[in-house]
Formats: C-alpha cells, sequence, structure tokens
C-alpha cells in the first residue's frame, strides 16, 4: 500500500536539498563529535554520507522490504564503524536520524499538497507509517553495529596498549632490555609474562636484562609472576638479569621465600649495562 514510484521520484529529487539543509539546521555551538568538526574533508564526507542515506532510504517506497535492508546493509555498516562516528556519542548520533526522519513526514506532506484530492489519508498515514517504522529499525541496527564496533576498536586499543605496556627492546649481540613502568597488577603481570616469551623468542633474545626502577607498586601475586618469567626465560635458553629493585620489592620477595641466588641482580640499569659490555 505505501509504495509508489511518483512518490519516490519527488524525494530522490530532494535528496540533495535534505542534505544541506539537515547540515544547516546543526547548531555547531553544541554539535559533538562529527558534527562539531570544521574540517572542509570531514564536512564533505559527513554531506556525502548523508546524501548516500537518502538514495538508499527513498527506496523503501519501490522495494520490498528484505530486498531494501539487504541494500542498506552496507550503509549502516560503513557509518557504524567509520571512525568519525565511532567517537561521536551515540545519543547524538541518534538525534540526526530523527532530524532526517522529520524532514520526510514534512516532505511527504509537502507531496500531498501538490496532489491535493488525489491520495486517501489512509495512503498518507501508511507512508508516515512506514518511514518511521524504518527509521526505527535503521536506528535500533545502527546502535547495534555501532556497539560491536566500538568494543572491537576498545579492544585492538588495549591489546595495543598492553604490549607497549612490556616492550622487549633488542640491543646488540643478543640482548634485551625490559623497562617496566608503573604499576603492576595481577593481570599485567600475566600479560608481561606472556608478551615476554614471545617477544624474546621472535627477536632471537638470549640474554635480558629487567629492569624495576620504573615500578612504582608491586603485591605478592606480581613479585611471583615475574620470577616465574625469570624461570620460565631460562627454560627457553634466556639468561635474565634484574636491576633497579626496589627496596619494598626485595623485602616482598624475601617474605616470599624468592630466592635471587639463580639470578643475576644490579642495583640500576647502567650496571646491568655496563656489566654486558664487559
Amino acid at each position: 500500500m505505501h509504495r509508489d514510484k511518483e512518490l519516490h521520484s519527488f524525494l530522490i529529487d530532494k535528496t540533495w536539498q535534505m542534505t544541506e539543509e539537515w547540515y544547516a539546521s546543526i547548531d555547531k555551538s553544541k554539535a559533538a563529535g562529527v558534527y562539531a568538526s570544521t574540517n572542509p574533508e570531514t564536512i564533505a564526507t559527513l554531506k556525502k554520507q548523508n546524501h548516500e542515506f537518502h538514495l538508499h532510504f527513498c527506496e523503501v517506497f519501490i522495494k520490498e522490504e528484505t530486498e531494501f535492508l539487504k541494500d542498506f546493509e552496507q550503509w549502516v555498516v560503513m557509518i557504524a564503524k567509520d571512525d568519525e562516528h565511532l567517537n561521536t556519542p551515540v545519543t547524538v548520533i541518534m538525534k540526526e536520524f530523527y532530524k532526517v526522519q522529520r524532514q520526510y513526514l514534512g516532505f511527504v506532506k509537502e507531496f500531498v499538497n501538490l496532489h491535493e484530492g488525489k491520495y486517501s489519508q489512509n495512503v498518507v498515514d501508511s507512508w508516515n507509517d512506514v518511514i518511521i517504522n524504518t527509521f526505527n529499525k535503521i536506528v535500533t541496527w545502527f546502535v547495534e553495529e555501532n556497539q560491536k564496533y566500538s568494543e572491537e576498536k576498545l579492544i585492538a586499543q588495549q591489546e595495543m596498549i598492553n604490549e607497549l605496556s612490556s616492550p622487549v627492546i633488542a640491543l646488540n649481540n643478543h640482548m634485551g632490555l625490559l623497562p617496566l613502568i608503573g604499576v603492576i597488577d595481577t593481570a599485567r603481570a600475566k600479560l608481561i609474562v606472556e608478551n615476554t616469551l614471545e617477544q624474546c623468542s621472535e627477536k632471537g633474545i638470549s640474554h635480558l636484562l629487567i629492569d624495576l626502577s620504573g615500578v612504582l607498586i608491586i603485591d605478592t601475586m606480581v613479585a611471583q609472576q615475574i620470577f616465574s618469567l625469570i624461570e620460565t626465560l631460562g627454560l627457553i635458553g634466556v639468561k635474565s638479569t634484574l636491576s633497579g629493585i626496589r627496596p619494598e620489592i626485595a623485602l616482598t620477595a624475601t617474605q616470599l621465600g624468592l630466592s635471587f641466588d639463580q639470578v643475576s641482580v644490579k642495583s640500576n640499569l647502567a650496571q646491568a649495562l655496563a656489566s654486558k659490555e664487559k
């Protein structure tokens, strides 16, 4: 009942007008994320994305729902994973979606006025209903996809942070340096062990200098993890030298009964490096 080629043609002719009017309606003083950008390229891309939305949405008046949604999928996914939109609050994006919805309802009213008496109220109501219902589906679809890609991006960023938090720096003569900085909790200590073993193997490290001078706090579990790392490195043929051990860390280790007998220990990194250069 809602399909009408004449209405579709009318709306297609208005797509760029809708895009320009929509963008002009954005209050830049209150906008956020991509809508607040002053970068000409970003603005041009945003308008292009909005116009592509219209080209897809207008087809709701000529296509079956299954075909319509299938054709719309690429646009929804593209916007959901777009970095500019990922960095924009989803509530702000939803507000703009519904602003565009009002545009369509307004243009349907204009179309009906241009063809006074041609369409029954039931037909007009069916057009308005399909606009509202389709926007609800698209917004829900977008939010779900946006959430998925936001979580994937967060996981990727966390993995990068974890990797950077325990970098093995390759030195000369198959030596490596692991400078540990900040607070090390149990979860981070586990990642350090995993990353260090992998990096030593990949970089052909045979002797690893582990510098703890930048470590602020360490608990008993973490101390055990560090000594476990040293023992495991030994099993794969990597010797270890500890440097920069703070008094409180040394105290924790001795209270746990962890022995330094099989570990080379230097007071600071400079001494550790100097001893290996001899």
